[in-house]
């Protein structure tokens, strides 16, 4: 998916770009670029790739090499930014996070009479460069941001550098991710992460609402675009993608996930499908804190029976190789015998969504001596690949574990029944579950409703977007 930050500040601002930036690392793996300005060397820029090594060790030199009172930087999953830019509105660069669906037809109908784009390797276009051509059509940044988001098929949230050390950040049409305004002593910052600034000495200012503009300055913060009223912020931020920290529309990720374990807990008191367990553990890192939720409620005691060892590999789908990312997360499993041996579990994953990696965690419970595995998702089942954001473990409907069994289960006649399929009271439902638990060697398995997530997130549904469970737009 990606994120980013940036600061207007009346002094070299590069080390807080630096760590505001890397703060962001749990949001993408490939690629990273900083790009800073000062009155005598212009607008600078600096881009690596982090497949193999992290956002930090890859910059640690951005703050010798260059020179800034003010800077952006972005963490990629897909696109080789912040660009460089020149153009009738001047010199600038830009970074954009979202997803580009309709690229090629918006190359014909705008690049019809002339010019030209770099192609990336496998012919692919550079969506960071096609939104800034969109913005060049106009005659001004919030015009020409107003019109890209307005023709994209998907969503870009956009932050853009200028020659005159202004910052101009802007919020995604319907508000799918979050943007959010940081102020200090002699700074403003822009971030996904209210966090990231927050570690620097700075305190909320605003969040934008869906679609709005704003330039930053050392001095202030100038709307240049007012927020539009419709919001689907995305639901699978706090289930997942969030960091614990981060706060989105006045929710905690943290307190969300807690809560969401709780409710979970208590749907299955309903259902009498609490099974006897020794312990609730979670699926490290993110499945940790609903987990934490369901011991809570359940009054079953929380265990950790296994660590990963993230010093060196933090995410087990760096590798490009599927075959190597389940290498990588087989070896970060470290058992804690003592907790394993003999003992029934039940583990809260924060979501299924291919399935890749669940067996063989089973597996390896069992290896260690594990009595019975009982499996709970803190989300409904995965039905629809997200269309609106490039998520860096995006993937198509076709690879989605619950669309896969239904598929084996009764062809694509189960295409047209996802809401039977997602609802536990019903046979198609039971028999999903069930299904799963025979391919993994789970001794059960439920997942979360969709009443349940909204009502752990706690914000009006209507402003939610839960497109990936029920394919609502």
């Amino acid at each position: 998916m990606g994120g980013f930050f940036g600061m207007a500040a009346d002094r070299d601002c590069m080390v807080d770009v630096f760590f505001g930036t890397d703060y962001h690392s749990h949001l993408g793996t490939r690629i990273a670029g900083i790009a800073a300005y000062n009155p005598d060397d212009g607008i600078q820029r600096d881009i690596h790739n982090i497949e193999n090594s992290p956002f930090r060790t890859k910059f640690a030199g951005v703050c010798d090499d260059m020179k800034g009172c003010s800077a952006i930087g972005v963490i990629s999953d897909y696109d080789p930014q912040p660009l460089l830019i020149s153009s009738e509105l001047g010199m600038f660069a830009i970074a954009v996070i979202g997803a580009v669906n309709n690229a090629e037809e918006l190359i014909r109908k705008y690049m019809s009479s002339g010019g030209h784009f770099n192609v990336m390797s496998g012919g692919r276009v550079n969506c960071t460069e096609l939104i800034a051509v969109l913005i060049n059509k106009k005659n001004s940044f919030p015009e020409g941001i107003r019109f890209a988001q307005d023709v994209i098929d998907g969503s870009a949230s956009i932050i853009i550098l200028k020659d005159d050390g202004h910052i101009i950040v802007a919020r995604d049409g319907k508000g799918r991710l979050p943007v959010l305004i940081g102020r200090g002593q002699d700074c403003f910052c822009a971030a996904f992460e209210s966090f990231s600034y927050k570690k620097l000495g700075c305190t909320d200012y605003a969040e934008l609402g869906p679609g709005e503009i704003a330039e930053i300055s050392s001095k202030e913060v100038k709307t240049l675009l007012p927020a539009k009223e419709e919001m689907r912020i995305c639901s699978f931020l706090w289930s997942y993608y969030g960091y614990p920290t981060s706060t989105y529309e006045g929710v905690n990720v943290e307190v969300m996930r807690c809560r969401n374990g709780g409710i979970m807990a208590e749907n299955d008191r309903k259902s009498r499908t609490i099974p006897e367990v020794d312990y609730v553990c979670g699926v490290p890192d993110s499945g940790t804190p609903h987990a934490i939720g369901y011991a809570n409620e359940s009054h079953i005691p929380f265990e950790r029976p296994y660590i990963k060892y993230t010093p060196t590999w933090s995410r087990s789908f760096i590798p490009p190789k599927q075959s190597d990312r389940d290498r990588i997360a087989r070896m970060k499993q470290i058992p804690v015998t003592e907790l394993i041996d003999g003992k029934s579990l039940l583990f809260v994953d924060d979501s299924i969504v291919r399935g890749t990696q669940l067996k063989e965690t089973v597996d390896f419970l069992s290896q260690n001596g594990a009595k019975a595995v009982h499996m709970r998702s803190a989300c409904p089942p995965i039905m629809y690949s997200c269309k609106y954001l490039n998520f860096s473990r995006a993937t198509s409907d076709r690879d989605l574990l619950a669309r896969r069994v239904i598929v084996e289960l009764e062809g694509e006649e189960g295409l047209n029944h996802l809401d039977e399929y997602s609802d536990a009271e019903t046979e198609r439902g039971r028999k999903l579950r069930e299904t799963i638990c025979e391919k993994f060697h789970f001794d059960s398995l439920e997942f979360q409703t969709l009443e349940g997530v909204v009502k752990a997130i706690g914000i009006d549904p209507c402003r939610l977007c839960t497109y990936c469970w029920d394919g609502k737009e």
